[in-house]
């Protein structure tokens, strides 16, 4: 029921889901649930849960208060072994209390991290944290990379992911006594640490995990999104006096562009550090986000992402 355009596309985009072979659990206003999927030939299960928890709300309060909301009752599914991840557009910070509270941290975790994937050449980079842990300490950047590692096999299948620490310079002295401090402990980590890294090197193949804190990512990743709309509406503006014939010619280059740096393409961000497999999708997902979502989840269900991950930090 969370997201802006829910429910009808959150059920399109699962129904979507469903006919690629994605088991897919529907929780909320049955009765609205059953209306959108009336007329469509797919095998959903429905579970009733009457409340929602809003975008204004505290997260933590509302999820004493609103037991029986439709996150609450996702998560418990997850929790009791009913389910095996979640998908959510609503609330993330109700999101992440749920997974942290009602499924629990794994063993060895401090702090859950949200992964998003990035579309770099070769292959995409995986950035974390991208906005659960505002403030942080060095041990916990180091974990960031250990679960950032692990997930960069599980999810993008590259084998001893490069992991760099995002700073304001290569050098090894270079950051904030933070990244300092980081820079010392995730080089002795289980990980193939290669260095600092900056924020253009987004932008090239340089590593396949960008290890931050919560803050700085989250500000990374939506400045790097505007960049992306801004070149792309100079190149429609450049194209706008040219011939048909030559427009015709460029549209499906930047339409196949435009694709591959989508953020709906991957649908979601994982939350990392919890038992069971979290995906957190914008709040203005789209059925083709909450499909690839749910594709996203059903992947780190199969390829068991939490388990690898409490097999490597307990």
């Amino acid at each position: 029921m969370g997201g802006d355009n829910a429910p009808k596309e959150t059920v399109a985009g699962a129904v979507e889901a469903a006919v690629r072979g994605v088991e897919v659990i529907l929780v909320g206003d049955s009765e609205m649930l059953e209306a959108e999927l009336d007329g469509h030939d797919v095998d959903i299960e429905v579970i009733h849960a009457p409340d929602v928890i809003g975008m204004a709300d505290d997260p933590a309060r509302a999820l004493r208060d609103k037991p029986d909301s439709s996150i609450s009752v996702a998560v418990k599914l997850v929790a009791f072994g009913k389910a095996a991840g979640f998908v959510s557009a609503g609330s993330t910070g109700a999101a992440m209390a749920a997974a942290a509270i009602v499924m629990g941290r794994l063993k060895g975790v401090s702090r859950p991290a949200i992964a998003t994937i990035f579309p770099t050449p070769g292959s995409p980079t995986l950035v974390l944290d991208s906005g659960a842990n505002p403030e942080v300490r060095a041990e916990h950047l180091a974990q960031f990379g250990v679960m950032g590692s692990v997930a960069a096999e599980v999810l993008l299948g590259v084998e001893r992911p490069r992991v760099g620490l995002l700073s304001i310079g290569e050098e090894k002295g270079k950051g904030r006594e933070l990244d300092k401090a980081a820079f010392d402990l995730l080089e002795k980590a289980p990980i193939r640490f290669v260095g600092n890294v900056e924020g253009r090197d987004v932008a090239t193949d340089k590593v396949d995990v960008i290890v931050t804190d919560g803050f700085s990512g989250n500000v990374f990743l939506k400045t790097t999104e505007g960049a992306v709309k801004l070149v792309a509406g100079y190149f429609l503006e450049a194209l706008h006096g040219l011939p048909a014939e030559v427009k015709e010619q460029a549209m499906p280059a930047l339409a196949e562009v435009q694709e591959r740096l989508d953020w709906e393409t991957y649908g979601g961000a994982q939350l990392l550090g919890v038992k069971g497999v979290a995906v957190i999708a914008h709040g203005s997902s789209s059925r083709v986000a909450i499909r690839n979502a749910l594709s996203m989840a059903s992947d780190g269900a199969e390829r068991d992402l939490p388990g690898r991950l409490a097999a490597l930090l307990g």
